[in-house]
This record gives structure tokens, sequence and C-alpha cells, in this order.
């Protein structure tokens, strides 16, 4: 029989119903990675470092101890982004919002407006859910909010969702703010510092999901800023030129060895920046080589469309590149 207007279902659910390890794991076990049924314990590969994500979290830890005016945001992700971290040093300086991701990004352009300093720690694809608030709450008010996006990049282990593909073409498109990506965990503590010291505009940085690579830590685990919009060449080389843009840089590396293997000679270059762009390391890797190879993990529209533009628009893809 047909109802005689709306109807309203209310489901009442129960989060990993039957199966214990996930009843007792309110924030965890949404993962589709291989574990063991007996104990909810997720299958791993051992690493002798630790993930990019602890290592933001040291950092910003770091930062913070020397820095009051720092605080952290996270949208019901506090394990996940490594805030959980934060939060037991600094209990008053950690903002949990729920999952709202909209209303973290005002948050903290509002925390932004009053001098204090905000990092904004969200997942890349779930940052797409406040992306219009970072458009008009902070960048065209120029808000120094700063944006730890985790799990950028091409992300396998946790599913479609939280594959970070898409930020460096959707932060980089807007006209005020810094966008970075670190190459290793040192460069990423570099990045966090690099973040706190920028106060007349918005950034973001993008790390990815795993461990990092043994890279030679820092003193205390605290960063140097890096100076905006400036890269540097890691290996010298004089006929190919790879410009590796995040974590994709030690696939680059690796390229280079087995091409040196077949006396190929590689320059590889690490951008450090899509934001400004490090014009000066491009016009050098476009004059002294024959070929200039961008690399990224991400959709089109992103780094290598940023250089593009720019070898363009100076007619460097005029001559014999």
């Amino acid at each position: 029989m047909p109802a005689p207007g709306p109807v309203l279902i209310h489901i009442v659910t129960e989060k990993g119903k039957g199966y214990p390890p996930a009843e007792a794991a309110p924030d965890k076990m949404h993962w589709v990675v291989k574990f063991d049924p007996k104990t909810g314990q997720q299958f791993k590969t051992k690493s002798t470092t630790l993930t990019y994500t602890q290592y933001f979290a040291e950092s910003l830890i770091k930062e913070a101890e020397a820095d009051n005016k720092i605080v952290a945001i996270h949208a019901a992700m506090g394990g996940g982004t490594g805030l959980n971290y934060f939060q037991k040093n600094f209990p008053n300086c950690c903002f949990d919002v729920g999952i709202a991701e909209q209303h973290a990004v005002t948050f903290a352009a509002g925390l932004a407006t009053e001098g204090l300093k905000p990092f904004c720690a969200i997942y890349s694809s779930f940052l797409q859910r406040g992306y219009d608030q970072v458009v008009h709450d902070v960048d065209l008010q120029k808000l120094p909010v700063r944006f730890a996006m985790d799990r950028a990049g091409l992300v396998g282990a946790d599913g479609a969702t939280h594959c970070g593909a898409f930020d460096i073409t959707y932060m980089a498109c807007l006209p005020n703010i810094v966008v970075m990506a670190p190459c290793d965990e040192a460069e990423l503590m570099h990045m966090v510092a690099t973040a706190a010291v920028i106060d007349d505009r918005p950034s973001c940085f993008k790390f990815p999901r795993g461990n990092g690579i043994g890279a030679v830590l820092l003193l205390n685990n605290k960063g140097t800023p890096l100076e905006i919009g400036k890269g540097r060449i890691l290996l010298e080389g004089c006929r190919v030129a790879l410009l590796g843009y995040g974590s994709v840089v030690q696939q680059c590396l690796q390229a280079a060895n087995i091409l040196k293997s077949i006396d190929i000679s590689v320059t590889v270059a690490d951008a450090r920046f899509c934001k400004p762009l490090d014009t000066d390391l491009i016009k050098q890797l476009a004059n002294e080589h024959e070929i200039l190879i961008t690399v990224e993990e991400g959709s089109i529209g992103g780094f290598g469309s940023h250089v593009s533009h720019y070898l363009s628009l100076t007619g460097i893809l005029d001559g014999p590149l």
C-alpha cells in the first residue's frame, strides 16, 4: 500500500557487528588489506623506519615546543594523521572536530585570523570534501593555514577512496598558496618547519602512506625552513634530466642507476616545490639536457603541467629539448 506521505527510515548500525576485533576498534579496521581473521591484526611488512605520518607528528611536536602559537586540527583521524601523538604532548592545542573536513578548514582559518598557527592534517582525498572552504575561507583571504595532506599519491592499501591522486592539481591551481612535497622523511621535517614560518599566505605539503626510506634524520627531529620555491640537484648527469616531485624522486634515482648501466647519463633533481616553481632549476635542466622528464604521482593538471606551461610560455619548447 503506498505511503500517505514522506517516509523516514532510521537504521541504527553497529560498526563491525559480529566480528569482535572490529567491534572493539571504533576508529580502525576500515581498510581492505589482508589481516588475520582470528586476531584482527593487519599483515604488515616489517620496517626499520617509522611511517611518514609518525615523522610528521614528531616534527610538528618539535615545532610546537619552540612556538606556543602552533595548534593542530584533524577530522576524527587522530590515529591516522599521527596527531594523537601531538595531543599527548599538547592536549590543549589539538582539536578533533569530528568527521567534518569543511568545518576543520574554516575553523583553522578562524584560528589563523587570531594569530595562531594552525596545522590542518587531513588525508589528501578527504580534503576534497573541504575544498570550497580551502578556496574561499583560506586561500582568497591569504590566511596562513598549513595543510598536511597525508596518504598522498597512489595509495593502494586503503582502497580507491583513499587514493590521493588529485591534490597537486587542486591545490597548485590556487593563486596564493605554497605547495610542497618531500622526497623523504628528512625533507618532510624541513617542510613542516617551512610551513611553520610562512605567516603571510597558506601552505601545504603532501606525503605518502608507508614508511620512510631511512634517510639521515635531523638533530632532535626538528627541521630547518627551506628557501621558498627552490629545488635541488641530487645527481649530476648530462643527457637526460629527471625532475621528480615528492616521494617518487627515489624511483628517479633508481631509474638513473638502471640507465647508467646502459651508458645513459642522467641528472636527477628534486623539485621540492610545485608552487612557486623553481624556474631557474627548470631552465638549467632544459638547457643542459637533450630530454627533460617530470615524474610525479598525480592526475593531469599537476606538477608536469605546471612545468610544461612554464616551458611553453618562455619559448623553451621551441628549441631542441
